[in-house]
């Protein structure tokens, strides 16, 4: 696909040829998977808390700098509330510091306090936002883009639950910064409706796990293939921490003992634990583990290479766009 079809903030901010932003996902999104999305033309995201220790993290960049030609790509930072769990996070920044890493993708608390060090190493920030007031906060404490979740998202897509259509026709005109429209993403008609409203890119998660470069089990992605966007299910409601997971025996678990009102979470342990989900996509046992899925898993299809899922992604927005030039 022709790079610089669409031009906007977020293709300027980050230097890449398409408005496609690929979230961090736990477990998944090494240096083999972000270092594709470069090559077709958008970014993503490392996350370090997916590698054994700090140096399988660092070594994991190196590959991706060795991989990208020399396009970019970022580290995804989970912020905690709680500041003891923090002290990995400062370790992952340091590295990413020495590598050389340009773009950090922040998401949970917000980054305020990490931000001077960030920005003084001239790293670009984009956050994750579940409302716009949060959005609002984020800007006032110097993050150059926001990206805002809607409540087709996979993982948590926060208390309030709005829908991504009406996240992306009020966020974008209430800031200043570029905004990142996310949750149900997944076609190029999504990518024009995005810019329709006046964001400058759409997020894409679950519709990238059926790519090839993602290391997950055929038969888990297959699986995915198979679904609908009605195969999700919103658990951990009882802690006022919605999560969007796939419908399986470990989300029914969960809702079951939530409808019989348990508050103790060691009993809720077993089912949601994120090493369960590695073993999951490690042996294709799709029954087990609460993995983040968003309602973007209709669009999953075919298990097909990044650069074609985005590509045609692409393309279908030119289509679009042509059809409303003719309207």
């Amino acid at each position: 696909m022709t790079p610089g079809t669409f031009r906007t903030r977020i293709t300027d901010l980050f230097g890449i040829d398409h408005p496609l932003v690929c979230g961090g996902m736990m477990w998944l999104a090494d240096a083999a998977y972000v270092s594709a999305v470069a090559r077709a033309g958008g970014i993503g995201f490392i996350t370090p808390r997916s590698f054994p220790t700090p140096e399988h993290f660092r070594e994991q960049l190196r590959i991706a700098h060795d991989l990208s030609d020399g396009k970019p790509f970022g580290v995804n930072l989970y912020i905690s509330a709680r500041p003891e769990a923090n002290e990995l996070l400062e370790t992952f920044l340091g590295i990413s510091i020495e590598e050389g890493v340009r773009f950090v993708e922040s998401a949970g608390f917000t980054p305020k306090a990490f931000l001077p060090r960030i920005k003084d190493a001239g790293i670009t920030v984009i956050h994750k936002c579940t409302t716009l007031r949060h959005a609002l906060s984020a800007q006032e404490a110097g993050v150059d883009a926001v990206i805002i979740l809607g409540a087709e998202a996979g993982g948590h897509p926060g208390r309030d639950m709005i829908g991504t259509m009406v996240q992306g026709a009020t966020v974008p005109q209430a800031l200043d910064v570029p905004v990142v429209l996310a949750g149900g993403m997944g076609t190029g008609r999504q990518l024009m409706a995005c810019l329709s409203l006046g964001a400058d890119a759409m997020l894409l998660a679950t519709r990238m796990i059926v790519s090839q470069e993602i290391w997950a089990h055929p038969d888990y992605k297959k699986h995915l293939a198979r679904l609908g966007a009605g195969d999700t299910r919103l658990i951990m409601n009882i802690f006022g921490d919605s999560s969007r997971v796939l419908d399986n025996e470990s989300s029914a678990r969960v809702l079951e003992l939530e409808a019989e009102g348990v508050t103790d979470y060691e009993a809720y342990r077993p089912h949601v634990r994120g090493t369960l989900q590695k073993e999951a996509y490690e042996d294709g046992d799709w029954t087990k583990g609460t993995a983040s899925i968003g309602q973007s898993v209709a669009f999953a299809g075919e298990i097909e290479p990044v650069e074609t899922i985005i590509d045609g992604i692409i393309a279908e927005a030119v289509a679009v766009r042509d059809r409303l030039n003719s309207l």
